[in-house]
C-alpha cells in the first residue's frame, strides 16, 4: 500500500494504536480467567456442583472458538477498528453481568457472551497489523500482542484474586468490567485510520476456500495447534504442578507463576524487537522469522524435558527456560498470518487459524489431566508437551512457504472490503 511517511514515522504514530491493541488483550485475558480464580467462592455461595462449575469455564470455548470460523470474515468486510470496540463492549458488558448472576443459567449464558465478545480480539490486531504496521516492525508489534496475552493471566492471578479475596467476588466483575469499559474512548481517539491506496484489488478480501485451498494456511494452523498446546499446558495447570509436584506454599506459588508469566511475556517482546533489528540490518525475512519460530520451539522443549526429569532443587531453572523459549516461538504466530494472507485477507485467514489452534484449549487440558492421573506425575505429561513443541518448531519451518499469498490467482467470488 502506498504510504505519505517513512516506515519509521508509521510505526511510531501507530505507538499508542499498538499499546491500546495490548492492553485489550490484557483485559481479554484477565476477563475470561476471573471466574477460575473466584470459583471457589462463587461454587459456595451459588451452590454449584463441580460438573457445572466445569461447564462454566468450558462454555466460555464454545462460542469464543466457534466464531472463529466466521469473524475473520465480518472483520475483512467492516475494519477491525469498530469491530474490536463492539467485541469489546460486548465482553465487558457480560463481565460486569456475571457480577449480578443468581445462579448457573444466568452465568452459562454470560460465558457465552463472554466468548462472543472475545473472539473478534486476535483477528481485529492482526487486521491492524498487517494494514498499519511496516513488514520490519511486526515482529516487535506481534511480539507486544503476545507480551499481552503472556500478562493477563499474572494480572488476574496477582490484581483480581487479592481484590476478590478482600472485598468479594461480586463487586471485582463490576469493578472491572466498568474499567475494561474505560479503554472505548482511548481506542475512539487512537484507533488507525485505514490507509489510502490506488489498487482496486486491495480492497477485495478472497474467500474461505481460498484460504482453504493454500498449503500453507494448513501450516500456519498446525503451528497454531502446537504453540497452544505449550501455552495452554502451562497455564492451565502450571499452578498444580506446582503445588502438587514441586509442593510449594501458596505464598510461593505466586511467585514463581508470577515469575514465569512475566520472562514468557518478555521473552515475546524481545524475540520480536531483536528479529526487526536483524531484518532491518539487511537478514531475510525468511530466515529470521522461521528461525525464531523453531528456536523458541525447540527451546521451550528442552526446558520441559529439564522440568520432566529434575527434582525440587532444580527444576525452577528449567521451567524459566521453557518460559523463554514460549514467549519467543508465540511472537510469530500471527505474524505468520499476516505476511502470507496480507491486508486483504489477514482477519478472515488469521481467525480461521486461531480457531484450529484453539482445538489445543479443547484438547491439552484434558489429556493432560488423563495422562497424571493414569501415571501419578507429570512426567508423560512434560514429555508429550515438550514433543508437540518441538513439532512445532519444525512445522513454523518446514511446513509454510514465507511469501504473501496472490490473491489474483484465486476463482473465488470477491468480496468488497469496507475499511
Amino acid at each position: 500500500m502506498a504510504s505519505p511517511q517513512p516506515e519509521s514515522q508509521r510505526f511510531s504514530a501507530l505507538a499508542p494504536a499498538l499499546a491500546l491493541l495490548a492492553l485489550a488483550i490484557v483485559i481479554n485475558y484477565v476477563d475470561r480467567g476471573n471466574l477460575s480464580i473466584a470459583a471457589p467462592l462463587v461454587k459456595e455461595e451459588l451452590r454449584l456442583s463441580a460438573t457445572e462449575l466445569g461447564i462454566l469455564f468450558s462454555a466460555f470455548f464454545y462460542t469464543y472458538t466457534a466464531l472463529q470460523f466466521v469473524v475473520g470474515g465480518i472483520v475483512d468486510r467492516f475494519g477491525a477498528n469498530w469491530v474490536l470496540s463492539a467485541g469489546l463492549f460486548v465482553w465487558s458488558l457480560a463481565t460486569i453481568g456475571i457480577g449480578f448472576a443468581g445462579g448457573f443459567p444466568a452465568l452459562l449464558a454470560l460465558r457465552l457472551m463472554l466468548g462472543v465478545g472475545e473472539s473478534v480480539a486476535f483477528p481485529c490486531s492482526s487486521k491492524v497489523i498487517a494494514e498499519q504496521v511496516p513488514v520490519d516492525h511486526r515482529g516487535f508489534a506481534n511480539g507486544l500482542i503476545t507480551a499481552g496475552l503472556k500478562l493477563g493471566p499474572a494480572v488476574g492471578a496477582f490484581g483480581a484474586g487479592t481484590l476478590i479475596a478482600k472485598y468479594g467476588w461480586r463487586p471485582v466483575f463490576l469493578w472491572m468490567g466498568l474499567a475494561s469499559l474505560l479503554w472505548l474512548p482511548a481506542w475512539l481517539k487512537w484507533m488507525p485510520k485505514p490507509l489510502a491506496t490506488n489498487d482496486p484489488s486491495a480492497n477485495v478480501a478472497p474467500g474461505y476456500s481460498a484460504i482453504f485451498r493454500e498449503r500453507s494456511f494448513w501450516g500456519c494452523s498446525l503451528g497454531h495447534f502446537c504453540f497452544n498446546y505449550l501455552s495452554y499446558f502451562l497455564l492451565t495447570w502450571l499452578p498444580f504442578y506446582l503445588i502438587h509436584e514441586r509442593h510449594l506454599s501458596q505464598a510461593t506459588l505466586a511467585k514463581t507463576a508470577g515469575a514465569y508469566y512475566l520472562l514468557d511475556s518478555m521473552s515475546a517482546l524481545s524475540a520480536g524487537w531483536i528479529s526487526d533489528v536483524f531484518i532491518r540490518h539487511g537478514a531475510r525475512s525468511n530466515v529470521v522469522r522461521k528461525g525464531v519460530a523453531f528456536v523458541g520451539s525447540s527451546v521451550a522443549a528442552i526446558g520441559l524435558l529439564g522440568c520432566a526429569f529434575s527434582d525440587e532443587k532444580t527444576y525452577l531453572p528449567w521451567l524459566l527456560v521453557a518460559g523463554v523459549g514460549s514467549g519467543a516461538a508465540g511472537c510469530g504466530v500471527f505474524l505468520f498470518a499476516q505476511t502470507l494472507a496480507g491486508p486483504r485477507a489477514a482477519g478472515k485467514w488469521s481467525a480461521l487459524q486461531n480457531g484450529f489452534g484453539n482445538f489445543a484449549g479443547i484438547i491439552g487440558p484434558s489429556l493432560t489431566g488423563f495422562l497424571v492421573d493414569r501415571t501419578g506425575n507429570f512426567l508423560s505429561a512434560f514429555l508429550l508437551c515438550a514433543l508437540i513443541s518441538l513439532l512445532g518448531g519444525l512445522v513454523w519451518t518446514c511446513g509454510i512457504r514465507f511469501a504473501p499469498v496472490d490473491w489474483s490467482q484465486q476463482s473465488d467470488a470477491p468480496v468488497t472490503a469496507r475499511l
